[in-house]
C-alpha cells in the first residue's frame, strides 16, 4: 500500500531514503504524525513510532498496521525494552524551544554507535506564515543544524538539502493559505495539529507519488548546496 504523502513530503523522503543506514535493523520514529512515513519505514525496519497527539495516533496506527508498532507517548515518557539502531525525528526539532536538550534526550533511545536521522525546514530568512501556523520556533541552515548535532556529540555527520525547485512553489502556496487560515493560540496546539494540516487523502497517494517523481530526481544535484526548502541530517551516536 502506498501511503498518502504530500508532494513536499515525497521530496523529503527521497532525501531521507538516501541517508538511512543500510545495515540497521531497528528504528524508532519520534513524532510519527499520521503514519505515512512510518508505513514506508516499517517495510524495511523493525519499526516503532511515537505519536502523542490522539487524533494523529489513531491514523498512524491504522496506516502502519501489523508491520510495526505505534505508541501514544512522547519521547520523554517512552521506555523501550532495548535501544534502537536508528532514531528518527522528521519535522519535529523546529517545534521545540530547546533543540539541543531535545536531541540529547532522543539519543538515550539509540544504541551506542547507532544513528540519528532528522529533518527540519531550511532557510531562516524564509520564516513565514506557515511556520507560525505550524508552531515553529525556527528554521535552520546547514551551519546551525550541524552545530546542534556536533554539540550532541554526533560524528560522521552528513547533510542533504532537498526541495529545489518545486519546494519553493509549494511553500509560497502554503504561506498564502496559512496567512488566511485560523490558527490555535498556543504553540502546543499548533504543533499537535501541524502534522494533519494540508495532508492529502488516501485516494491521492499514487498521484502525489507520481507527480513528485521528476522533482525528486531534479533536486538531487543540489543536495550539497543551500538551494532548497528543507534539510535532512544523519549523525553517528558515540560508541
Amino acid at each position: 500500500m502506498i501511503p498518502p504523502l504530500s508532494l513536499h513530503a515525497w521530496l523529503r523522503f527521497d532525501a531521507i531514503e538516501r541517508l538511512l543506514p543500510s545495515d540497521a535493523r531497528t528504528l524508532l520514529e519520534i513524532g510519527a504524525g499520521l503514519g505515512s512515513v512510518g508505513a514506508l519505514l516499517a517495510e524495511r525496519y523493525e519499526y516503532v513510532g511515537l505519536e502523542p497527539d490522539a487524533t494523529s495516533y489513531d491514523e498512524a496506527r491504522r496506516r502502519v498496521g501489523s508491520r510495526g508498532r505505534v505508541v501514544s507517548e512522547s519521547a520523554d515518557a517512552f521506555e523501550p525494552a532495548h535501544p534502537f539502531d536508528v532514531v528518527c525525528a522528521f519535522e519535529v526539532l523546529e517545534h521545540i524551544d530547546d533543540d539541543r536538550a531535545a536531541v540529547a534526550g532522543w539519543l538515550r533511545h539509540a544504541r551506542r554507535g547507532g544513528w540519528l536521522v532528522l529533518s527540519v525546514p531550511a532557510g531562516p530568512r524564509r520564516f513565514g506564515p506557515t511556520d507560525v501556523k505550524a508552531g515553529h520556533y525556527r528554521r535552520y541552515d546547514r551551519v546551525s543544524l550541524r552545530a546542534v548535532l556536533v554539540d550532541a556529540g554526533l560524528s560522521e555527520i552528513r547533510l542533504a538539502t532537498y526541495g529545489f525547485p518545486l519546494g519553493y512553489a509549494l511553500e509560497s502556496v502554503r504561506n498564502v493559505y496559512a496567512a488566511r487560515a485560523p490558527r490555535a493560540d498556543s504553540l502546543d496546539e499548533r504543533t499537535a495539529a501541524s502534522g494533519r494540516w494540508l495532508q492529502p487523502p488516501g485516494w491521492a497517494a499514487r498521484l502525489t507519488r507520481a507527480g513528485s517523481l521528476p522533482f525528486r530526481y531534479l533536486q538531487r544535484p543540489f543536495a550539497n548546496t543551500d538551494w532548497g526548502t528543507g534539510l535532512v541530517a544523519r549523525g553517528r551516536v558515540p560508541s
